[in-house]
């Protein structure tokens, strides 16, 4: 499913318009992208949290070549999916 699936499904659902669903999708996606990149954890019941995690800096290897690099640091999202989610995937 892709984004505009997605909105169109949103829109069915809730008994929105698809410009209505697709304003409500954008503001979500912005509103988690803001607080993970303010170091907050959302949490969403039954659905799952989002958080940002550390990544040290580590050497990794060019596989075209075979010569090291150094791999810097970096923040990177994570996703962990809620019981709900999970059970009613399974």
């Amino acid at each position: 499913m892709n984004k505009t699936e997605l909105v169109a499904k949103i829109a069915e659902s809730a008994e929105l318009t698809k410009a209505e669903a697709g304003r409500a999708l954008k503001s979500f996606e912005q509103t988690v992208a803001e607080a993970m990149k303010n170091g907050e954890k959302i949490s969403i019941v039954g659905f799952g949290s989002f958080e940002t995690t550390s990544r040290a800096a580590r050497t990794g290897r060019n596989p075209q070549t075979g010569k090291e690099i150094q791999i810097p640091a970096a923040t990177v999202p994570k996703f962990k999916a809620g019981k709900t989610l999970k059970d009613s995937v399974n």
